[in-house]
């Protein structure tokens, strides 16, 4: 069985870590540069941040190589180099997860390329999957448990990640950010992807959310997803931590204190997502907290626009209809029934 499905048969929920730029950055990285390129010259530094997850709680720990694909590597003169870049990522993730006294999965990052499919763009689709099946062989290589394929924003640029990890043989998760108007970049609602995405019908792992806008509009488009997803389909949440502000030291900083992102993590579950981490700005403190709220309160029932916005803010687009929550929570119960079956 794989690790990450034996996890979620013990459990309601699993935890995934929190962001590796924004930590990168406060650890000495400088604008602008590749924080991949550390994998090859401050490996140390790359494992004190995935040490930090772990120690603070999380299950599953994503690898340093969200931008390792060749495009966005050429930007810093490692193009050449991207099976390299993603083997070490994944090296020094497996090292960490080797050494604690618990099960946690490593899941090799897969970003977007950079660029814009043909038609509307100049990237053509079979440039795309050769570019992510060399990323995802460094990452097979290294030795991930799984492919994390995160932050999309079209379809088939969605579709030739989905193509490339299923070429190398790696099994794979995958989640869209929904930031433009409750909608990707490219126009697609929460509702829309498990439907329309070739991740269904491919024996995707899980499907979700992740970046956003913060965690009240994450919520939103994890009820979206649920809305129209398989019951049996496990759903990914891993919001920002809140919304970037620039400080007078000229830092960027996010303002979601580790309070909101416990209130998030329960919610999130409440939602019907079985994975819940963060995303940008999301720090081992937060994790922590997290980790903390989801092992002390009990589940409750899915949240409706109301409750997220008393406890998290306000909703700035809103998708997941009423009647769509009402779905989610006729769901409930027959979900929670089956996962205890599954445990005994």
């Amino acid at each position: 069985m794989h690790p990450l499905t034996a996890l979620l048969n013990e459990r309601d929920w699993l935890l995934a870590d929190g962001a590796m730029g924004t930590n990168l950055f406060a650890l000495g990285l400088a604008g602008g540069a590749s924080g991949e390129r550390w994998n090859l010259s401050e490996p140390a530094r790359v494992a004190s941040v995935h040490q930090d997850m772990v120690e603070a709680g999380a299950d599953i720990i994503l690898t340093n190589t969200f931008g390792a694909n060749r495009f966005r590597l050429a930007l810093h003169g490692l193009a050449d180099r991207a099976v390299e870049v993603n083997e070490s990522g994944a090296v020094i993730a497996g090292r960490v997860a080797a050494a604690t006294n618990r099960s946690v999965v490593i899941a090799g990052s897969i970003g977007p390329t950079g660029d814009i499919l043909e038609p509307i763009g100049d990237r053509s689709r079979a440039e795309a999957v050769d570019a992510f099946a060399e990323q995802a062989e460094g990452l097979r290589r290294g030795g991930v448990d799984v492919a994390w394929i995160e932050t999309m924003y079209a379809q088939n640029e969605l579709d030739a990640a989905v193509e490339a990890v299923r070429e190398v043989g790696l099994p794979f998760l995958a989640t869209m950010t929904f930031d433009t108007g409750g909608r990707t970049m490219m126009g697609i609602r929460p509702q829309e992807m498990p439907s329309f995405s070739s991740c269904a019908v491919h024996g995707v792992l899980g499907i979700g959310a992740n970046c956003g806008v913060g965690p009240a509009q994450l919520l939103d488009s994890i009820l979206g997803l649920r809305s129209t997803a398989d019951p049996e389909m496990v759903i990914v949440a891993k919001s920002n931590c809140g919304l970037p502000a620039m400080g007078d030291d000229l830092q960027v900083r996010y303002d979601g204190t580790t309070q909101i992102m416990a209130e998030y993590a329960c919610m999130a579950r409440d939602a019907g997502a079985r994975i819940i981490g963060g995303c940008c700005g999301t720090t081992a403190s937060h994790i922590a907290a997290m980790r903390e709220a989801l092992e002390r309160r009990p589940p409750a029932a899915v949240p409706d626009h109301a409750a997220i916005e008393a406890r998290l803010g306000p909703l700035k687009i809103t998708l997941a209809t009423e009647e769509a929550i009402a779905r989610v929570k006729e769901g409930g119960a027959s979900r929670t029934h089956r996962r205890r079956r599954r445990r005994t």
